[in-house]
């Protein structure tokens, strides 16, 4: 009878890394259980009930585990030591480059994993939303800083730049998923900040009016 290897002793930090990526790149509701506990080294149900009494509670430790790593691109859009121009646009280039990258599945984790749920799940969506909406905020935030400090005038329309950045930001995740190149995208991006520009001389020009 074939002597069989000792089990790989379970290790929850590797563990939440692995469920972390089947998450990105399957979503919540299509990464089965099996496949979670098979990426663990084939646990039984019972220790991974007892390791994270939940799928769900697993998805959150994921989800935090991704915003305090792979997330951190985000946070050149909050950084005040740039200047607010600066900050949207090292924060656009800093997330295309990390979701264009081949070591971890494609795009954003906080774009991919609960864009569709059975109505049973809307919860896991509206977790979802509130931190994608933190990042929306530090850019509203970076308008707001650049119309104080006379970067942009006055009657610059917030609601309407916060909403083409945002846009942009979210729909990387689809052009990376569908094989879009990093600098096909860092291109768009160098276009996309024309507008901040455009947006500057007409809002002024309007106001000499």
């Amino acid at each position: 009878m074939p002597r069989t290897g000792r089990p790989r002793a379970f290790n929850r930090d590797e563990a939440v890394v692995s469920a972390m990526l089947l998450f990105w790149e399957h979503g919540f509701e299509s990464t089965s259980l099996a496949q979670l506990r098979a990426a663990m080294g084939n646990i039984s149900a019972a220790s991974f009930y007892a390791a994270f009494e939940s799928k769900e509670a697993l998805f959150r430790e994921a989800v935090d585990l991704y915003i305090s790593t792979y997330g951190q691109v985000s946070e050149s859009f909050r950084d005040k030591s740039l200047t607010p121009k600066e900050a949207i646009e090292q924060g656009l280039r800093r997330s295309a480059r990390m979701q264009t990258e081949r070591s971890h599945p494609l795009g954003c984790l906080l774009i991919l994993s609960a864009a569709t749920c059975s109505p049973e799940l809307e919860h896991i969506q509206e977790m979802i939303f509130k931190e994608r909406e933190k990042v929306r905020g530090w850019q509203k935030d970076c308008i707001e800083r650049a119309i104080s400090n006379g970067e942009l005038p006055n009657s610059t329309d917030i609601s309407m730049l916060v909403t083409l950045f945002d846009t942009f930001l979210r729909g990387i995740s689809s052009q990376a998923r569908d094989g879009i190149p990093l600098e096909a995208i860092d291109a768009a991006i160098t276009q996309l900040m024309s507008v901040w520009n455009v947006v500057s001389v007409k809002t002024r020009d309007r106001g000499k009016i």
